[in-house]
């Protein structure tokens, strides 16, 4: 029996062979990676035996746990049957319950269910899909060939999910590949593009959304966002009425409502879906992330019966979606699927979060003592610290300073995985994690922050 490789040799091969994503892989080779070989609850361990409480759901797809009993038994059932076969003239078993389950389970409206693998290809099919669906079913109400997104915004890397960001750092090289948009200010109230305080406010960011729908209405397919939260942008949050409020401004200016709920669903605001807290029905919605429980690549693009009737017609006129995967409404994915849903209404999931969400936001007070947080933003299970130089003046950290990174390094000492977005730490536990591990995470993290922002700057992270 060969023997396993030893960690010394992974890591020499993975800094031989592997290119790792959203890293500049030059520092990477002269460090020492840490390789996770196996998981079990609200804990990795690496393949040294050390065991680190997983504090970004494993990149926010993980809701009950690594190695789950009964998703478990689901992938080796289906195993037992078929792993996978073409969508393409072909149905299978699990695609259709599922697709029937999430339909009972999404916002009231949405009927239909359009599979495919990843979060970003959700978002490119509903951004293809909504101007398909004006050039075939209202072509007289204008060009409709482009969109409308929240700057900052974060839907994808692909071409078209790339479009409608807005993220320079990620975005700004790949400019003459993309197509045009329009971008409007987000509602980032810690710091407020209109210089006004919420809720004296009165939320008035939403009228240059409204002046630009008003104006350019007739060009915009649609308009895209993350609803709730701003998730990659640094967790920035929508205050009460904001989503509803853009709901009535699609529908009043006949642009189409597309929510990318792909950080957002799942559990992760509290309720099922982010749209649920102000009870709005986008047109399209795209979910990923966590549909599987965070075991195996899938993605669904939900619409109205009125989108999907947009695209009925005989052969010859050519009205087909002209979209697909490879891997579209694979049956280990789909049977996973069911199984993360079923565990939602056994384990009464959402029902035992609520109380770990009030603790979560009394754990957090303690770090507004801290002289380097300048903002604490939750909504349900996501968290955004942001750090900043100086607290009186929010004046931010430069990111070459690395802030975010070596609060991270630090945390991973101390048994803590996370994954910050510039100087901003994002904490995002599994659904499942313990009032005991909840409370541990924070405890990480604030002696991590401390650690770090009070060092002197020659020595910060060392």
């Amino acid at each position: 029996m060969t023997r396993p490789p030893s960690t010394k040799q992974l890591r020499n091969w993975d800094r031989r062979y592997l290119w790792h994503p959203f890293t500049q892989m030059q520092e990477w080779e002269q460090e020492d990676p840490l390789i996770i070989e196996r998981g079990k609850g609200s804990y990795l361990i690496d393949t040294e035996g050390k065991k680190y409480l997983d504090g970004t759901s494993s990149i926010w797809v993980n809701l009950h746990g690594h190695r789950h009993p009964i998703l478990n038994r689901a992938l080796k059932r289906q195993l037992d049957k078929i792993a996978h076969s073409t969508f393409l003239g072909l149905s299978n078993p699990p695609a259709i319950e599922l697709a029937r389950e999430l339909i009972r389970i999404a916002p009231n409206g949405l009927t239909r269910v359009f599979y495919s693998d990843n979060g970003s290809t959700a978002v490119e099919i509903a951004l293809k899909m909504a101007v398909q669906y004006w050039q075939q079913r209202h072509p007289d109400a204008g060009r409709k060939n482009t969109f409308l997104h929240l700057k900052m915004a974060y839907h994808g890397d692909t071409i078209g999910a790339v479009s409608v960001g807005n993220i320079a750092l990620f975005h700004s090289r790949f400019k003459p590949l993309l197509f045009p948009t329009l971008a409007a200010e987000p509602p980032y109230c810690y710091r407020c593009p209109l210089k006004l305080a919420y809720p004296s406010c009165k939320i008035a960011c939403i009228d240059p959304i409204e002046q630009i729908l008003k104006r350019r209405h007739r060009e915009l397919a649609g308009f895209i966002i993350e609803p709730l939260m701003q998730a990659a942008a640094g967790m920035i949050p929508q205050p009460a009425g904001y989503l509803n409020r853009v709901r009535e401004l699609c529908t009043k200016y006949n642009v189409l409502l597309i929510t990318d709920e792909v950080a957002t669903g799942f559990g992760r605001t509290g309720k099922m879906f982010a749209c649920e807290h102000e009870r709005i029905t986008p047109d399209l919605m795209a979910i990923s992330k966590g549909l599987t429980g965070g075991y195996m690549p899938l993605a669904a693009t939900l619409t109205t019966e009125e989108i999907y009737q947009g695209f009925l017609g005989t052969y010859d006129e050519f009205k087909t979606f002209f979209h697909g995967h490879s891997f579209t409404g694979n049956p280990l994915g789909c049977a996973l699927a069911l199984a993360n849903l079923h565990i939602f209404k056994s384990e009464k999931t959402l029902v035992r979060l609520q109380p770990k969400i009030k603790a979560m936001t009394r754990l957090l007070e303690p770090f507004q003592h801290l002289p380097h947080v300048g903002d604490i933003r939750q909504q349900g299970f996501m968290v955004g610290i942001e750090l900043v130089q100086d607290k009186q003046t929010k004046k931010p950290y430069p990111l070459e300073e690395r802030v975010g990174h070596k609060v991270t390094m630090e945390a991973q000492r101390r048994g803590l995985l996370l994954r910050p977005i510039g100087s901003v730490l994002m904490l995002i536990p599994p659904l499942s994690t313990s009032l005991s591990e909840l409370k541990r995470m924070v405890e990480i993290l604030h002696t991590s922050i401390a650690t770090v922002t009070q060092l002197p700057k020659s020595g910060a992270g060392s």
